[in-house]
């Protein structure tokens, strides 16, 4: 009887480098085993903002990304979800303070589907009407931000915290808001 050499499949695979987007400056995200460039499209990878950026300020923020091609040994990758750790948006509630969050679908100037999580926190409580007027202010803030817009400055402005701090600018006539974060972004 003859004995078969066992063929270790692990040693047959190649490494391919994951790439952030362009918004991201492209930045290297990780490596990645496959037998061919084919298995590797369509794989989804999370990091942490922070790895990317290198600010420890977005510290609670994770991104995923989905490879759509591969070029030899790297693969480049889309945005697919900007997201807020879920213990981050807890600090951030406490007593005696008033919330408001919105949930829209929008799309950007070159035509990307965004559905974009908001929420504000006041820094005292606050009546019903001015919540409810909070999140009409919301509402129409985005909306017109995005529509005029690219998907790549709207991430790049919430990297940067820009559209956070003009939004906030924005509804501290209705209330003293202490916080207004992008809780969720979803990039279809």
């Amino acid at each position: 009887m003859v004995l078969q050499k066992k063929v270790d499949t692990w040693k047959l695979k190649k490494w391919f480098t994951v790439y952030a987007p362009k918004e991201f400056n492209n930045a290297p995200l990780g490596e990645m085993p496959a037998n061919d460039e084919k298995v590797v499209l369509g794989r989804s990878i999370n990091v942490g903002l922070d790895t990317i950026t290198h600010n420890p300020s977005n510290a609670y923020t994770k991104v995923k990304f989905k490879i759509v091609s591969v070029d030899g040994a790297s693969a480049h990758t889309k945005l697919v979800q900007l997201e807020q750790l879920n213990s981050y948006i807890r600090s951030l509630v406490r007593r005696y303070r008033s919330i408001t969050s919105t949930v829209q679908t929008l799309n950007s100037k070159d035509g990307t589907k965004i559905v974009a999580k908001i929420i504000a926190i006041t820094r005292s409580r606050t009546t019903h009407s001015k919540i409810i007027g909070m999140r009409k202010e919301i509402e129409t803030f985005m909306a017109s931000y995005v529509k005029d817009n690219d998907i790549g400055s709207i991430i790049s402005a919430i990297n940067e915290n820009k559209l956070q701090t003009e939004l906030a600018s924005r509804l501290n006539h209705i209330a003293q808001v202490g916080k207004v974060e992008v809780r969720k972004l979803e990039v279809h």
